[in-house]
């Protein structure tokens, strides 16, 4: 699917959005403002909003059980079934549907008029086939800036992990409680990237873009508003996990919001998808593979 031909009406398409055009969005009249602030709200409702809300309420209902947070678990990729290919079915029915809204959210941007085509305002160009040697580079680039942010992430993570636990702010999690199957590790390392394409798209590419149109972000500097809706918004969805994961969560959306906007970043979100992807695929799949006593043996659930 492309949008490499995705025009605003009326004239071609005369390349990137300079910050002039992006100051436009102050100019925004009242029932587009509107129209855009609904498509928001319906978009997160679908999506990692109604998530977001469910782990609220999960959290006061872990905080006001007799049981201390410390000693709760949370499990993630639970089986569906005792059946092996009826729980293989409803894993990749989940994890298709939760893909849903991410192409919802990639066609809201891509019918935007007077906008570029989505493919170059967010970076999805790895399918793109008009200059083999610049597609090469850019995913030869975004998978070096994956690998680099899943490192500066992933390594503080575990240690903040560690340090929730010794605080008691954070649950025992459980990566993964699917039986030993054959399709076991292919369907957690396509549940990771299921993962890092619904929140790096909507978080961070789709939030974004729909607030620069509300006039958000206007100059190459940080926008505060956007650093803190979506680092919020993104730790909201794993308060689940406890407060720990919920303030580790928020450092990880200020630092990909930050990188997103930056001259590294360039608004590219493909090294996001592949560093979550990283983070995701370490954490699934290394926790299915460690034995069951080596995991009681360092205290793992």
């Amino acid at each position: 699917m492309t949008y490499r031909n995705a025009r605003p009406q009326g004239r071609a398409y005369s390349g990137p959005v300079t910050v002039g055009a992006a100051r436009a969005g102050a100019g925004v009249d009242d029932a587009a403002r509107r129209r855009i602030v609904w498509e928001i709200w319906i978009l997160l409702g679908l999506s990692l909003g109604k998530s977001g809300v469910y782990a609220v309420v999960n959290i006061i209902a872990r905080l006001t059980e007799e049981v201390a947070l410390a000693d709760q678990t949370a499990t993630l990729n639970a089986s569906q079934s005792p059946r092996p290919y009826l729980d293989l079915t409803y894993q990749v029915l989940g994890i298709a549907f939760a893909l849903v809204p991410v192409l919802l959210a990639v066609y809201l941007l891509a019918i935007r008029p007077g906008r570029p085509p989505v493919s170059r305002a967010i970076g999805l160009d790895w399918h793109q086939r008009y200059n083999p040697d610049l597609a090469r580079g850019r995913r030869r680039r975004d998978v070096g800036w994956g690998f680099a942010l899943a490192a500066a992430i992933g390594i503080p993570g575990l240690a903040f992990y560690a340090l929730g636990r010794l605080l008691g702010i954070t649950v025992s999690v459980q990566a993964s409680a699917l039986a030993d199957h054959w399709w076991t590790v292919p369907v957690l390392v396509v549940a990771a990237f299921q993962n890092g394409a619904l929140e790096e798209v909507i978080v961070v590419a789709y939030l974004f873009e729909r607030t620069r149109d509300l006039g958000w972000s206007p100059t190459a500097r940080p926008d505060w508003r956007f650093l803190v809706s979506s680092a919020l918004l993104r730790g909201s969805y794993h308060l689940y996990q406890g407060i720990g994961p919920f303030l580790g969560n928020a450092v990880m959306g200020v630092v990909f919001a930050w990188w997103y906007r930056s001259r590294w970043g360039r608004h590219r979100v493909l090294p996001l998808v592949v560093a979550h992807t990283l983070l995701d695929v370490v954490a699934f799949v290394g926790y299915a593979l460690i034995p069951a006593d080596w995991r009681a043996a360092l205290g793992i659930t």
